[in-house]
């Protein structure tokens, strides 16, 4: 891909890749080991605020979460670009994993993950094609709803 390939995609897509969120504790957003890119997991911070809190099923709805979903992947690829100067540099989106806070009775957490899923495969088209699991959790870091972390390979 030419340089700056990926942050067009993004921006024909309406979407701007935000600044890295700072770490909720000690950690830090992304760490290069050999040809990949592990992030830590991202929440759906917006400018500095959670895009919705609660429970998917109860104070959020699927539709909400998935949303949350997609910002915590544009989070997660700001994570990457810190890394790697550059998102041209993805080769692959190798996994994916979703985190979903949800009521007892809620099983769309795929759904949700598809917020996610779908973004990363809008931008990196086939080398956004990736492994992924979605898992329902009690409860995740100031009640977001959802939480996403990737593993990708770069250049």
């Amino acid at each position: 891909m030419s340089e700056g390939t990926v942050e067009r995609r993004l921006a024909d897509l309406g979407l701007t890749l935000p600044e890295v969120a700072a770490p909720l504790a000690s950690y830090v957003p992304a760490v290069r080991s050999g040809a990949h890119v592990f992030t830590a997991g991202q929440l759906p911070l917006s400018s500095g605020e959670l895009v919705a809190t609660g429970k998917v099923g109860g104070e959020v709805s699927a539709e909400e979460a998935q949303a949350a979903a997609r910002q915590c992947a544009l989070n997660a690829l700001a994570a990457v670009k810190s890394v790697v100067g550059s998102l041209d540099a993805v080769r692959q989106v190798v996994k994916v994993t979703v985190f979903v806070a949800s009521t007892p009775d809620f099983t769309g957490q795929p759904v949700v993950a598809n917020g996610a899923s779908e973004l990363l495969g809008d931008v990196f088209g086939d080398a956004g094609r990736h492994a992924r699991s979605a898992v329902g959790v009690p409860v995740l870091p100031i009640d977001a709803p959802v939480e996403v972390e990737l593993v990708v390979e770069v250049d």
